[in-house]
């Protein structure tokens, strides 16, 4: 996969007056998301309202990763796919609903498993990654190719009610944790949401936080979450953001 980028999409300036009205994206904000190469590994519940947010943002290339079919369970949270879309490729059905509202956004698709093999290739030529998938391994395979890659890691996670977010850069500094710092192994009692349910809304929330996270790193607008994890607690309808300090006994990035 080259990492040779198509020419910078030029700004539709009626399509992105409201972002260009914000003084901390602006025009060349603007031209800074339409450059932007972005990789979201999972085309599943957290996949879905990131790219969707993504593309309406006008980001100039989506590389989307994802080995599954839509199935009809899918349906109750996985909102870019329609009934009709059962059984197609997620990465397929994805790039035709993106295309549908934006038709200048590039969608690059991967019907395959991220890995540890092949995950150097997928992150050529990217600004940043997005992880929304709902396995360890991969989270970890995810995390080492992102710090090899020397870009951050914007990561979510959701169960049930609950979900998480944050962004990992250790490349910035010894203040920036990765991925590890925060769950060094598997936990002994994770479950997928197959079995555990999850309500759909909150794959909306915590999705759209991370398509938000893309959007002030390309655009170096506010403060990302860098150091810290924000929680999102669905039945009480609580947020909170907590510390993450980096591990120097991480055996991911070393602490430091």
């Amino acid at each position: 996969m080259s990492d040779k980028r198509p020419p910078s999409r030029p700004t539709d300036i009626d399509r992105h007056a409201r972002h260009i009205l914000l003084r901390e994206i602006g025009g060349p904000g603007q031209a800074r998301l339409g450059k932007a190469r972005v990789v979201i590994i999972g085309a599943g519940g957290l996949g879905n309202p990131a790219a969707l947010y993504l593309a309406a943002a006008g980001i100039g290339t989506l590389r989307l990763v994802d080995p599954d079919a839509v199935s009809l369970d899918n349906l109750q949270r996985q909102v870019l796919f329609r009934t009709r879309d059962i059984d197609r490729p997620k990465v397929d059905a994805a790039r035709d609903a993106l295309h549908a509202l934006d038709p200048a956004v590039e969608v690059e698709t991967v019907a395959d498993l991220a890995n540890a093999g092949n995950l150097p290739t997928l992150l050529e030529g990217a600004d940043l990654v997005l992880d929304g998938c709902d396995d360890f391994a991969t989270r970890f395979a995810v995390n080492d190719a992102a710090i090899a890659a020397r870009i951050p890691l914007v990561s979510g996670a959701v169960g049930r009610w609950d979900g998480q977010i944050s962004t990992f850069a250790p490349h910035l500094g010894a203040h920036a944790p990765c991925y590890r710092c925060l769950v060094p192994d598997t936990p002994p009692d994770a479950e997928s949401c197959a079995v555990t349910g999850i309500v759909g809304a909150i794959t909306g929330i915590v999705g759209t936080l991370m398509a938000l996270e893309a959007v002030k790193l390309i655009t170096k607008a506010g403060e990302p979450l860098i150091g810290r994890v924000q929680i999102v607690d669905g039945l009480s309808g609580n947020l909170r953001t907590v510390k993450l300090a980096r591990d120097p006994a991480c055996k991911a990035c070393g602490g430091g």
